[in-house]
């Protein structure tokens, strides 16, 4: 049976070819592939090759944001599960390391996860995962919705490190899919006002369409926020919104830009205000797909372009050549 892949082998060298069709080991299931997400960091794969520590230096199959159907069951998985929709969780850590056992097994250091080298990930026909991390999608999604399960889980883990909470007023830098999802999150999490900044007035456009306040990121801030969800990776966007926290208020870095920034030592002093980083998440995937469900995140407003596996290379490169891209889903099945 065909299982049309895109393989990454170095940069900006990425080739659809065949690849084996895998089997279904013992806890695992074998799932039909439907929609995956096109990600930054696949983008920065392909663009450099290499991100941080990781680095492409052999063929490996792209896409991480993936959703499909599942068609076999490995020994000791429930074979009801057949023809069950689900999101595939894309990290499976070991469960037994300190972190792990700690509940924060997005910081397992032995974690597989998909499209990062030297794993393969999903844009492909079929994949096995283990089952624990394959999660059922609520009634009435369909697969495009369930992938986005992990860009919503962006946002969940960061209200979470965040602790928003009703009455928060919520900041957040940065108005591309994972700062639109994770505004989205607030929102649901009982922030009272959520502002999203941005250059792009079709991203803050997209924004009020969501139903949240946008404003120019060129603009001085004019309030206080409790809580900053800094997703642009703009060192300038972080300068300027520290400035505009409430004392005590708290600062997320979700975006990945440059390695390092300067920060005003005295300001965060004064203001007593906790700063923290985010890596991938934990325990998200259920709520992300209810919050989807119950139409607290839009995500279909965001799914801008779609492909199928042949224009893979087409999706990766969508955001350099349309300037109102937001998420490309590749299609493997199409």
């Amino acid at each position: 049976m065909s299982n049309r892949s895109a393989v990454l082998y170095g940069t900006t060298d990425l080739r659809v070819e065949e690849r084996p069709r895998p089997q279904a080991g013992p806890g695992e299931v074998l799932v039909r592939v439907e929609a995956v997400g096109i990600c930054g960091s696949d983008v920065h794969y392909y663009d450099h090759g290499r991100i941080g520590d990781y680095v492409v230096e052999g063929p490996m199959i792209i896409g991480h944001e993936a959703a499909g159907t599942v068609v076999a069951t490995g020994d000791g998985v429930d074979p009801g599960l057949q023809g069950t929709l689900v999101a595939l969780e894309p990290g499976v850590p070991c469960r037994v390391c300190e972190q792990c056992r700690a509940g924060r097994y997005n910081l397992c250091p032995d974690v597989v996860f998909f499209a990062t080298p030297p794993v393969d990930g999903a844009i492909t026909g079929e994949v096995t995962l283990d089952a624990a991390f394959a999660h059922p999608a609520p009634a009435g999604l369909d697969a495009e919705q369930a992938a986005m399960a992990e860009p919503v889980s962006v946002g969940v883990w960061a209200s979470r490190k965040a602790g928003v909470g009703p009455g928060d007023r919520v900041l957040v830098t940065g108005a591309g899919p994972i700062g639109l999802l994770a505004a989205q999150v607030a929102r649901a999490f009982g922030a009272r006002e959520v502002t999203v900044t941005d250059v792009s007035d079709f991203r803050l456009g997209v924004a009020r369409q969501l139903g949240l306040i946008a404003r120019s990121a060129k603009e001085p801030y004019d309030s206080e926020y409790d809580v900053l969800l800094e997703c642009s990776g703009a060192p300038q966007a972080l300068t300027a919104a520290m400035r505009a926290m409430a004392r005590a208020g708290r600062v997320v870095l979700i975006g990945m830009g440059a390695d390092t920034v300067p920060v005003e030592v005295p300001l965060i002093q004064s203001r007593e205000l906790t700063l923290t980083g985010t890596f991938r998440y934990a325990n998200t995937y259920p709520v992300a797909l209810e919050l989807i469900a119950s139409g607290a995140v839009d995500v279909t407003t965001i799914i801008t372009h779609r492909f199928g596996i042949e224009q893979t290379e087409d999706a990766m490169t969508i955001a350099k050549r349309d300037p109102q891209a937001l998420k490309a889903m590749v299609l493997p099945q199409t």
